[in-house]
């Protein structure tokens, strides 16, 4: 499919104004301006000799859009020009001027301009959807014209000395283009002019229709594939529709961004449309900083899509940390701020804030930046885990309570004999424990008596034994007939555990009076020692036995 465009201008019309000097004294010397219409986008620059002709000096000049235009305007700057190169962006503020149409900008100067002085300023105005298809409806073997109306003159509220208009299309074949002043073209440049003293808001109502070639997306097929650009730290970048991941797709990682070649699943013809989602993750410390519980993210407000772009309407969301207070926004440039709302995700409790802008009718140069300011209490982050520890901590406990309820609306007589079973077996156990540990407890003040040969401690420790087991044996023998009472024949194994402990009790008075014997002289440390590994070898047979029934309670 040929891509083909038209351009329209028309015959002149002069307004009333003098075209000598302004109210303020300000003249446009020289102009030269520039129409690109190589792309789907009007691309207008003006580099503009602004003269002071009155009697004082100036801070600030006037910029002009024509009415037709104003509607599709998406980007207007200004620069004060040296010789060398530009001097950087000037500030602009939108105005108006009594009985003139159109929109117009108060652009500041960075230093008043004297009077007689001179300045060089250069102007860039974007706009979109300014090519119309001619015809609106073609059949896919028929080529797409568009057509292009605009000014051969810069409107201006100032007179104008010198102008030339040069017009750049798309290629070199053009069907047919205005022909006043008596143009000349070379290749797919037109050239128009120089206009001598031309005066101030001068248009052009009238003329014949011109049409040449264009890359005007309208009408005609997209190209195959197109590159979105995205910051040189972007990582898991995903490209994906409703059915699933497009695998058509190519990344390339590149020193300074990374590029993604969005190739859509089937070809696009005009009036058709695809929906697509580009996502990707950004290492925070490039782009958030802070300062105490001071936190200012500062990140684009809008990628490269594409070369050349145009997004009719720009919704862009910013979810802020649940807490996220004092929240302001610094904008590049004007935008419209919807009311904040609120986002929930895992374990929020009020939500996160999120903030809400839009825009329409956007181009490459909206790619600036944006600058969230908040302020994040760092003890917050704190929240989510500790509503998960309690959560936890709930669950459990409510669990233990359950365990622990009778829901039953009848008493069950077996299982409350069950439940004091167990409780006095619980006892039984804790009790026999003890009196083993009594038994280890002689067995060190023998050994110390038959270091220290002091019969006293020994004497003490076996009345100390002689009470203490004693006093547990009779608590052991009270809860065996409290089991015989409910029926259990556990009370039987408690009565050989008592038949058992018995023997081991002997078995320990036996080596008490065994270390006696050695310590008075009575026999040798060699029978002894025989005697005592013989004493220890049935102590502990009968201790794994009282063992083996604690297990069987």
């Amino acid at each position: 499919v040929e891509r083909r465009g038209g351009l329209f201008f028309a015959a002149p019309h002069f307004p009333d104004t003098p075209s000598g000097v302004s109210a303020d004294g300000l003249v446009n010397e020289d102009v030269k301006r520039t129409v690109d219409l190589s792309t789907h986008l009007a691309k207008i620059t003006a580099e503009i000799a602004l003269s002071n002709q009155g009697h004082s000096a100036v801070h600030s000049f006037v910029l002009a859009v024509e009415p037709e235009l104003a509607p599709h305007l998406a980007y207007i700057g200004a620069s004060v020009k040296s010789d060398e190169e530009d001097d950087g962006t000037l500030e602009l503020e939108q105005t108006t001027i009594q009985g003139q149409s159109g929109e117009f900008y108060k652009v500041k100067l960075p230093s008043s301009l004297a009077a007689g002085a001179q300045l060089k300023a250069k102007v860039e105005m974007t706009f979109s959807h300014v090519l119309r298809p001619f015809p609106t409806h073609i059949t896919q073997a028929e080529r797409q014209l568009v057509i292009f109306q605009g000014n051969h003159y810069l409107y201006s509220p100032y007179p104008t000395r010198s102008q030339t208009t040069r017009v750049r299309l798309a290629s070199k074949t053009v069907e047919s283009y205005t022909k006043l002043g008596n143009p000349s073209k070379a290749d797919e440049i037109i050239e128009y002019g120089p206009f001598r003293d031309v005066a101030p808001f001068m248009t052009l109502p009238n003329g014949s229709a011109s049409l040449a070639p264009s890359r005007c997306l309208t009408g005609e097929t997209l190209p195959p594939s197109r590159f979105t650009i995205l910051p040189a730290s972007a990582q898991d970048v995903y490209y994906r529709d409703e059915i699933g991941n497009i695998s058509t797709s190519h990344l390339q990682v590149l020193d300074d961004s990374v590029e993604v070649e969005v190739r859509p699943r089937f070809p696009l013809f005009g009036g058709w449309k695809t929906h697509y989602i580009i996502g990707y993750n950004l290492p925070s410390y490039e782009y958030l900083h802070t300062l105490g519980d001071q936190y200012a993210l500062k990140m684009r407000l809008v990628d490269h899509v594409y070369d050349d772009q145009v997004i009719d309407l720009l919704t862009v969301k910013i979810i802020l940390p649940e807490g996220a207070r004092n929240i302001h926004m610094d904008m590049p440039y004007k935008i419209d701020r919807l009311p904040n709302q609120l986002h929930y995700t895992y374990l929020d409790t009020f939500g996160r804030p999120v903030l809400v802008a839009t825009k329409n009718n956007l181009v490459e140069h909206h790619i600036q930046d944006v600058v969230v300011h908040y302020n994040f209490n760092k003890i917050l982050m704190l929240q989510e885990p500790l509503l998960v520890v309690g959560a936890f901590y709930i669950l459990f406990f409510t669990v233990i309570i359950y365990v622990r309820l009778d829901f039953a609306i009848t008493k069950d007589p077996a299982a409350e004999v069950r439940m004091k079973v167990a409780s006095i077996t619980e006892q039984v156990l804790t009790l026999v424990n003890k009196r083993l540990g009594l038994y280890r407890h002689m067995d060190e003040v023998v050994n110390r008596y038959k270091q220290s040969r002091d019969t006293g401690a020994l004497n003490s420790g076996r009345k100390t034994l002689e009470a203490d087991h004693r006093a547990l044996t009779n608590e052991i023998s009270s809860l065996q007939a409290r089991l015989k009472a409910e029926g259990s024949d556990l009370a039987d194994k408690v009565g050989e555990v008592q038949k058992l402990d018995g023997q081991v009790k002997e078995l320990v008075c036996r080596s008490c009076q065994e270390a006696e014997r050695l310590v008075a002289g009575k026999v040798k440390k060699e029978a002894y020692i025989e005697s005592e590994k013989t004493l220890t070898g049935k102590r502990q047979e009968l201790v794994g036995r009282i063992d083996s029934l604690l297990d069987a309670l």
